[in-house]
């Protein structure tokens, strides 16, 4: 009862209750709904104050309050008082509670407060703080992200073009300590460089991360259950780190990047107003010493700042940052063909033949490409520009599956012969200039179904003409057949000379 008052009209319902129809203390707690002990604690106060029911009929509430809970009468002993802020710094570690606080203050000064003294002048100390700076956040757990509503021009020094480039705000939860920069977008790639620089600022990685729901962090927003972007969850399990989006309509799910984005527009973006930029480089360093004042600018109602708050609190708490910097990578959904090959950018790479016509997950970075199918790796190469060319690793076409799920060159050379022979030169052609004929079947199969679309007469009318002028392959084909110049062969099928030397072959049209 010390703790928590009743209202006075279920003190006065007890004291009813007690004195007016003589039930139990047992009873009564069941009747009014609250424990036995405050029950008996109301009991307890009326006998002592001589309170009896039925009330005095010129008694209100305030009267009965000030019987039942008499102010205390000063003692004259000058209690020491707890170092409140301290107290309230050391409440956001892990582990910390206010039991804790008050034993350590009492073994300081053994004539103190007792707990519940300790609990009650604590409880109004923090009454008098602003709710943003109330809320409790573990040290080093959560980062919130999110994006500035406005933007600033940049100028085109050479064009005079002015473009709008955006700003990405980050604060941690318990220190408040902010990162913020300049980018050009808000795309997936301006989204995951503005994170990976934000980390390396703070030479550290939260535990956490708090975006909204913008597009490039949480491809379908959801109340429940939000689907994240593929390449910002590869972000977070490269930094060891977890995702954690804010409700859609929940500004209160992430009050830190609120807050932040509120600082930054009128600390740093308002500092900025006069001034005029002509790179996004020079927006950058204008930013970086504002974002110093920033995190040193001392708090009005607690000691210290965000840069010694951030150094004291969340830094010891947050991971240390892996060996190597996460980089950039985009995921794709692609079919592989009966070549065992992925097209991936115009390029073609290898995958094992048991895997022809399954999908796979393309991870795409600068260097590298790789190939997960129900999210185990079978396949990586360094990648290529080299648009129609293929990437084939050996082992990934073994001797004892040339023919794939039914193909073979025999096959595709058959049903070219039943089309004509210069279509079967062709194929032949096609299949002769790979190192491994497998990688040829796409094209293949592509010259073959022109037959579908334009006429097995037409199919065989231009690769006679594509024979003549050296250029046997799929684009040449295609070209030839949509312009009509197959009108006219231009030679007969028993004079077929096939230019697998030819240096057209391979020249600049080389695709298939």
């Amino acid at each position: 009862m010390a703790n928590r008052r009743l209202p006075m009209r279920d003190i006065i319902e007890i004291l009813r209750l007690s004195q007016d129809d003589g039930r139990s203390i047992r009873e009564i707690a069941r009747i009014v709904d609250v424990s036995r002990t405050t029950v008996g604690e109301i009991i307890r106060r009326a006998n002592l104050a001589g309170v009896s029911y039925p009330l005095p009929v010129d008694w209100d509430n305030a009267v009965l309050e000030a019987k039942l809970y008499p102010p205390a009468a000063p003692s004259g002993v000058i209690r020491p008082l707890p170092d409140w802020p301290l107290v309230h710094r050391e409440l956001g570690r892990k582990g910390v509670t206010l039991d804790l606080l008050w034993q350590e203050y009492k073994e300081r000064h053994p004539d103190g407060y007792l707990y519940s003294g300790f609990c009650e002048h604590y409880r109004r100390w923090v009454g008098k703080l602003s709710v943003t700076m109330r809320q409790s956040h573990t040290p080093g757990d959560r980062l919130f992200v999110d994006y500035a509503g406005n933007t600033v021009s940049v100028t085109d020094r050479h064009t005079g073009e002015i473009r709008e480039a955006a700003i990405f705000v980050a604060a941690m939860g318990a220190s408040s300590y902010t990162f913020c920069e300049a980018t050009w977008s808000q795309s997936l790639p301006d989204w995951i460089g503005s994170h990976v620089r934000a980390f390396e600022y703070m030479n550290a990685a939260p535990h956490a991360l708090v975006p909204d729901n913008l597009k490039s962090g949480v491809t379908r927003p959801c109340y429940y259950d939000p689907e994240l972007n593929p390449t910002y969850r590869d972000l977070a399990s490269h930094y060891s780190a977890v995702v954690l989006p804010a409700r859609p309509y929940r500004p209160r799910d992430k009050p830190k990047a609120e807050a932040a984005v509120l600082l930054a527009q009128r600390w740093i973006l308002a500092r900025l107003r006069n001034q005029r930029f002509f790179s996004l480089d020079e927006l950058n360093r204008s930013i970086r010493p504002l974002l110093v004042r920033l995190n040193t600018r001392p708090y009005k109602k607690l000691p210290g700042c965000r840069q010694s708050v951030f150094d004291e609190l969340d830094k010891p708490a947050m991971q240390a940052l892996p060996a190597t910097r996460y980089e950039y990578a985009e995921w794709k959904v692609a079919t592989v063909g009966i070549d065992y090959h992925v097209d991936v950018g115009g390029h073609y790479y290898s995958v094992p033949h048991r895997f022809a016509r399954e999908k796979v997950d393309v991870r795409l970075t600068v260097s590298v490409v790789e190939l997960f199918h129900r999210g185990s790796r079978v396949a990586s190469h360094v990648r290529s520009a080299f648009k129609g060319r293929h990437t084939t690793i050996d082992a990934h076409m073994t001797a004892a599956h040339l023919a794939v799920k039914g193909w073979s060159p025999q096959r595709l050379s058959d049903w070219a012969a039943r089309i004509g022979p210069h279509t079967c030169a062709v194929i032949t052609s096609v299949l002769g200039q790979r190192r491994h004929p497998q990688q040829g079947y796409r094209a293949c199969l592509g010259i073959l179904r022109m037959g579908k679309e334009f006429g097995d007469d037409r199919l065989e009318a231009a690769c006679d003409r594509a024979i003549a002028v050296g250029t046997p392959h799929y684009r040449s084909l295609l070209s030839i057949l949509k312009h009509g110049l197959d009108r006219k062969p231009v030679s007969a099928p028993t004079q077929i000379s096939l230019p697998f030397e030819h240096a057209n072959v391979r020249g600049p049209n080389y695709y298939h």
